[in-house]
């Protein structure tokens, strides 16, 4: 079963999905599905014996291009709807104990084209308003298939995180005229006390408003609403600040960072349509090496996340972490 279902006082929608409680857990590696399929091996989701990148359909999909009816009447208060759209798996890599941070920037310029790709093409569909594009990297997230890998949703609406956000973004544009994520950038710059790295078009910040002790946001530096207003030029220098920050993350405790990653832009339908800053967010859940934040009763009950560090000494930290820029890293 998977339906769409409303929630009156959040004015959001919820996806009822009861058939992923079925999805696979914590494979052994050798019965990985999303190896290479090896001759007379087990197989698995991927009947090659080698590839780069891979995307398919999900097996166990929240979203589907056709899925069923609802499963419950709704009411007035509680309408439901078709879980209609679409839920994609990329595979960054054959290997199945590596990380997109262990990537050449080469592979990781591909992977960025992967993305605008598909969010193009599932962004073109009728019914999709907003095309999401995250990661769920460790145990400390979640993760269920170690396999490095992300994933792709395509909603039939536009998210309520996004929303606000471009709600944020039009009456910024209506009160003053300018895009608020270019003045955002512009107010990091200026202060210039939580860049973590940049590049010449890209710069890594822990935002002033962090809610996470290490949450990193990268942004474009000039106004592109999404990945689909990247040339190549711009792909490759993505890619080096992309795989700089994931490095340092790795170099910060000694060990591969857990994290949460999204890929906020434009949504492709709705009323905010072409609205947007590109940006890539990480939220690390360590906020220290042997210490995890949690979602607890005031973030989780109330929306209000308490961060029990400043964005400016966490960002002194991850400076310092691994290489310090773009040329000191060996592709």
């Amino acid at each position: 079963m998977s339906e769409l279902r409303w929630h009156p006082l959040r004015r959001e929608w919820v996806i009822t999905a009861t058939h992923r409680m079925d999805r696979t857990y914590k494979p052994p590696k050798d019965f990985c599905p999303l190896c290479p399929t090896k001759p007379g091996a087990f197989p698995t989701e991927v009947p090659a014996e080698d590839y780069e990148i891979v995307v398919f359909q999900n097996k166990f999909p929240s979203l589907q291009p056709e899925p069923p009816e609802p499963d419950v009447m709704g009411t007035d208060i509680t309408p439901v709807d078709l879980a209609k759209g679409e839920c994609e798996v990329v595979l960054y890599s054959p290997r199945h104990d590596g990380t997109l941070a262990q990537e050449s920037v080469k592979h990781i310029r591909n992977l960025i084209r992967v993305w605008k790709d598909r969010y193009q093409e599932l962004g073109s569909r009728e019914e999709i308003q907003y095309v999401l594009i995250f990661e769920n990297k460790g145990e400390a997230v979640g993760v269920t298939l170690h396999h490095p890998h992300g994933q792709i949703y395509a909603f039939p609406f536009i998210p309520p995180v996004q929303e606000q956000e471009l709600l944020a973004l039009t009456q910024h544009r209506q009160k003053t005229g300018r895009c608020l994520g270019c003045d955002i950038v512009a107010q990091e710059k200026d202060d210039g006390r939580r860049i973590v790295a940049e590049s010449q078009h890209f710069m890594a910040v822990i935002p002033f408003y962090a809610r996470y002790p290490y949450e990193v946001h990268i942004h474009a530096k000039g106004h592109k609403p999404s990945l689909a207003a990247l040339d190549s030029e711009w792909e490759w220098d993505l890619a080096h600040l992309l795989k700089l920050v994931m490095v340092k993350y790795d170099h910060l405790f000694g060990f591969s960072l857990p994290y949460l990653m999204t890929i906020h832009q434009a949504p492709t339908g709705g009323k905010f349509k072409g609205e947007g800053h590109l940006r890539i967010e990480f939220y690390p859940p360590h906020r220290s090496a042997n210490r995890l934040k949690y979602l607890a009763g005031c973030e989780s009950g109330a929306g209000t996340f308490i961060n029990d560090s400043a964005p400016e000494t966490k960002a002194a930290e991850l400076r310092e972490a691994g290489p310090k820029t773009v040329a000191e890293m060996e592709d």
